[in-house]
């Protein structure tokens, strides 16, 4: 019998039999979890760190609850990991966040037991009062839904998790929230709330001090409504300065904890007491990050998000060492050089420091460097207090968590013209992530917004140089680019702001326009060359400020031309070529458009080279479409 055979976990029937298992049995689960998930995402890379630490929380909910009848919702997803072997996909595991395979986050179209779909922070609490809240409404025989949501302590930094415990709070919706404590989000926690739940981890004997004092305080003799309500006063005072949880107390929640993450017996126990109550319980449970596996537990920020690695040492493998930088390595090298030169010069992240390169502007300009934690909403709306007191903010976001802070990129950022700059980056597909986290739609959502002005380099060089220019200017900026290595551009010795020319013609051909922006301009010179031999001349042109456009330069290039094509890595959708074919309709050119880009859909996740070709981002279909503009020009006048 070989090893895999012989596993527990193997001759179950999934999450049910968890409820009939015995505590050794339980560990034993949880033991064969956590190898899988190793050895699993050791191929092929994930959020190893998250998942690690709540295996046995994930063990413990399912031997308590019935999904997918009653319902466990994960805050972002990346603790999901244990959950997908706990309900049906343990063979198929090994294809987590690969094309075709398993989504790194949880899916209801991949199972029925994922609640919710998930990919964005904070977010649990308001989805499980949603759910919680339709079984109460819906009513109907036996006992309603159970809802747990888990959320981490580094979501509690979103404002909205504190929106949806308000809500929770005031209607005494039936929700368990499993706050899993484990001091991180990506790297350490920070911030007011961190330090509140290190105050409770750090006394988790008040919790036991409330429940004593709590019932001698029930025992006060009743001798007359004046006694009796001091006696109420005096205990709410003395809990208030004595006893753990009283914050989520005061927003109508009963506080548990703080329990050991790790231990599923008490888990269990815990999770019992608050399913019988009855309204929201907070259930505060204190883990490791990575636990299980040395190397993540000494190097959680590592591999929170890991690429492969050697389950015996940990490494992974190392990056080509002649290779060029990435655009976020680009991106932080220049910040901290203008920040040299200029003092106004601030970087705000929201727990992504590492992930945006501000990391540099930390090492080297701590005082001057802002990490707001999971925030966006109030990064924003922090760089635009710093622009009105005359600084000059750099906030630093991928493109899909820029989404969550729309609402103060136009109210507090762009009405008063503020010179904030978003420094953009995972713009445009970020491969095994998927659809949560593709950066799909920042130049769309962006360019309607009046004042702004957003640019898009097509290499790491330009970049900086660009990074510059919005620095140098006097109201809001996008600056767009793209996860991965450069393309080995020589990186300028001075960064000096630019004027232009805003349009670069690369290659000249009378047939067919491409207009490109971004990572599009390397795509539409491979296509060129492809063109050119099958006769078609073709003319390339990079366009680095893709709003507003140079209409100066665009017009007479189009005019010259029999057809245009315009690629992007942005949906097609209100992006680029849009603002090209609003241009042309408004100018009178009459020309056959076509446009390569994100389709109007959400793309899935997998391996970048396997996206591109599945939705024709690629030479091949900027080919494609040349083609086409050139077949429709023969219904049009040259």
């Amino acid at each position: 019998m070989d090893a895999a055979s012989s596993r527990l976990l193997d001759r179950l029937t999934l999450p049910d039999d968890l409820r009939t298992l015995d505590p050794a049995e339980l560990r034993r689960v949880a033991d064969e979890v956590r190898a899988q998930i190793i050895e699993s995402i050791s191929c092929v890379g994930g959020h190893l760190g998250p998942s690690l630490g709540v295996v046995e929380i994930t063990v413990a909910l399912h031997a308590e609850l019935r999904t997918p009848y009653d319902k466990i919702v994960y805050d972002v997803g990346h603790q999901a990991y244990a959950h997908k072997l706990l309900t049906g996909r343990a063979d198929r595991f090994s294809s987590i966040r690969t094309f075709g395979g398993l989504s790194g986050f949880p899916r209801p179209a991949e199972s029925e037991h994922d609640a919710f779909g998930t990919g964005h922070s904070s977010t649990s609490v308001s989805v499980g009062v949603g759910l919680a809240e339709a079984a109460r409404l819906r009513g109907g025989p036996g006992r309603r839904p159970y809802v747990a949501a888990l959320i981490g302590d580094g979501a509690l930094t979103g404002g909205m998790a504190y929106e949806g415990l308000n809500q929770a709070g005031h209607l005494r919706t039936p929700l368990v929230v499993v706050l899993n404590d484990n001091e991180m989000s990506i790297k350490k926690n920070v911030g007011a709330i961190s330090s509140y739940l290190s105050r409770l981890r750090a006394e988790p004997t008040l919790f036991r001090l409330r429940r004593d004092f709590e019932r001698r305080v029930q025992r006060f003799p009743g001798i007359g409504d004046r006694v009796f309500a001091v006696g109420e006063h005096v205990k709410e005072g003395v809990k208030a300065a004595l006893v753990p949880g009283m914050l989520f107390e005061e927003l109508g929640f009963q506080y548990i904890g703080v329990t050991d993450g790790h231990d599923i017996e008490s888990l269990r126990a815990d999770i019992r007491r608050a399913l019988a109550v009855d309204g929201p319980v907070l259930l505060h449970v204190r883990t490791i990050k990575g636990k299980g596996y040395e190397p993540a537990e000494k190097a959680p920020d590592r591999f929170h998000g890991t690429s492969p690695f050697s389950i015996s040492t940990g490494e992974c493998a190392p990056p080509d060492p002649g290779g060029p930088p990435s655009y976020t390595e680009a991106f932080g090298q220049a910040l901290v050089t203008l920040a040299r030169e200029d003092e106004r010069v601030v970087g705000i992240t929201a727990a992504m420091a590492a992930g945006t390169g501000l990391d540099h502007m930390e090492r080297e300009f701590p005082h001057r460097f802002f990490d707001v934690g999971i925030a966006e909403a109030h990064a924003v709306g922090f760089a635009a207090g710093l622009a009105a007191a005359g600084l000059r903010p750099v906030v630093a976001l991928y493109s899909t968590f820029l989404q969550r802070a729309y609402d103060q990129i136009i109210h507090d950022v762009c009405i008063p013209g503020l010179p904030v700059v978003f420094a953009i980056d995972r713009a445009g597909l970020v491969g095994e992530d998927g659809p949560t986290h593709h950066g799909a739609f920042d130049l769309s959502f962006l360019r309607v917004v009046p004042g702004m002005t957003i640019f898009s380099p097509r290499d790491e060089a330009e970049l900086q140089l660009l990074l510059a220019t919005a620095l140098a200017m006097d109201g809001p900026v996008a600056l767009r680019y793209p996860r991965g290595r450069g393309t080995g551009a020589s990186l300028p010795e001075h960064l000096v702001p630019l004027a232009g020319p805003w349009v670069q013609t690369l290659r000249q051909g009378d047939d067919v326009l491409v207009l490109a922006t971004g990572v599009g301009v390397a795509l539409a010179e491979e296509a060129a060359a492809v063109l050119a031999e099958q006769g078609v001349e073709v003319s390339v042109a990079a366009v680095s400020r893709v709003w507003p456009l140079d209409h100066e330069a665009l017009v007479p290039l189009i005019e010259s031309h029999r057809g245009v094509v315009t690629v992007e890595d942005n949906t097609v959708v209100g992006g680029f070529g849009s603002a090209v074919g609003e241009l042309m309709h408004r100018t009178g050119l009459e020309r056959p458009l076509e446009c390569v880009g994100l389709p109007n859909e959400f793309v899935t996740h997998g391996d970048l080279r396997s996206l591109q070709d599945s939705i024709g981002f690629s030479a091949d279909g900027v080919t494609r479409a040349a083609l086409a503009a050139l077949a429709r020009a023969g219904t049009w006048a040259v």
